[in-house]
């Protein structure tokens, strides 16, 4: 009995131990219900895909990232909540997420006093990585996409442009400021500034006054669901294909075709990623994405999985699940995915723009626009 008991305690506490390292808690904040679920639930499929390759393989000689994702619904307060119940009761050493800018703002100085670094993958108003030390973001800020997208919109003869944007949100309303300045370095006339809120369905008025300005070209900053009810009100006013209209990151997914229909076609808007490209990684990333969800992957689902392989990488250099050496880790990425080469700035913002490229919807899918 007593060399039972000898031989059994060590043999209990080294269980516990292989145990204890068996798993490393990350924690992800994303929409996965409510109007905007699109784009969270997008993400989480990326995620998904990733952790699907990052698992068989294992990271801290072998250990498995334990990935916890909490709802938002797209509610600032209840992404606060979901913050501190990750970096709280599950320890996590790392958080990816939220989703919208507007949540950022919110769960970043919570995450970021807690000195737990945070990536938002689709976090594109400025001042996002301004919130602190710990925050990070993979997605690349509407200040380096939009005048690309100008540029465009110059290039078939746009001269004048009236701006419409949700002003009750920080997302749209960091993303009309962009637009609005990026207008004006462009040499566009800007003829109108209207906007509305975010949750509003009838625009008939912003759209009326505009219609009698006749600009060449109208800039929306919105979510998908308000950006979708412009384009079909002004298709119901009249507005045809002599009128430009041009999105911002908001009208990056799907859902605007599914919703808007052929009021969509035309819009153009830029983005750092499109299905079509012409990429070993990429290709592969799609055919995967596309057997394992039955659906072809958007933006939000390659910037979330390149962001997941970041997040791994840096666990694994950092040796540890130490949130502040994986802080520092991430500081030192040099990944190559999906979405290109990629690096952070010392203002841990992506460092390339390269990949940016501008997309036409035409029948309810985007293209390359020509």
């Amino acid at each position: 009995m007593r060399f039972s008991r000898v031989v059994a305690i060590p043999f209990v506490l080294a269980s516990l131990a292989t145990a204890a390292r068996a798993e490393v808690p990350v924690g992800a904040i994303e929409i996965l219900s409510g109007p905007n679920a699109a784009y969270g639930t997008s993400i989480k499929a990326g995620l998904d895909l990733a952790l699907d390759t990052i698992n068989k393989k294992g990271i801290l000689d072998g250990q498995k990232i334990a990935l916890t994702v909490e709802d938002s619904a797209g509610n600032k307060d209840q992404a606060i909540n979901a913050a501190r119940k990750l970096v709280g009761r599950d320890k996590v050493v790392a958080v990816i997420g939220p989703t919208l800018s507007n949540e950022m703002f919110a769960v970043g100085p919570v995450t970021n006093e807690r000195r737990i670094p945070t990536v938002g993958t689709s976090t594109t108003a400025n001042g996002i990585t301004a919130i602190g030390d710990y925050i990070f973001r993979t997605s690349l800020p509407e200040s380096d996409v939009i005048p690309v997208t100008l540029k465009k919109a110059q290039a078939r003869g746009v001269k004048t442009i009236a701006l419409m944007y949700a002003n009750d949100d920080a997302f749209s309303k960091s993303g009309f400021d962009v637009m609005k300045a990026a207008a004006e370095k462009s040499g566009l006339k800007i003829v109108a500034i209207e906007s509305f809120g975010s949750k509003d369905t009838d625009f008939s008025a912003q759209l009326t006054k505009i219609k009698g300005l006749k600009p060449d070209a109208i800039g929306i900053s919105a979510l998908v669901e308000p950006v979708s009810g412009v384009l079909l009100q002004a298709r119901q006013l009249g507005f045809g294909k002599e009128t430009q209209f041009i999105g911002g990151n908001g009208s990056n997914s799907p859902k605007l075709g599914e919703i808007a229909g052929a009021a969509a076609d035309g819009l153009i808007v830029g983005s750092p990623w499109f299905i079509a490209k012409p990429d070993p990684i990429s290709e592969k990333f799609v055919s995967d994405f596309q057997a394992k969800n039955g659906k072809s992957p958007d933006q939000f689902a390659a910037q979330a999985f390149d962001a997941m392989f970041i997040v791994a990488a840096a666990i694994d250099r950092a040796g540890a699940a130490d949130s502040e050496k994986v802080r520092d880790a991430l500081l030192k990425t040099n990944y190559s995915g999906v979405m290109g080469p990629f690096t952070f700035t010392s203002g841990r913002d992506p460092a390339s723009t390269e990949g940016v490229v501008v997309l036409e919807m035409q029948g309810g899918k985007f293209g390359i626009a020509k």
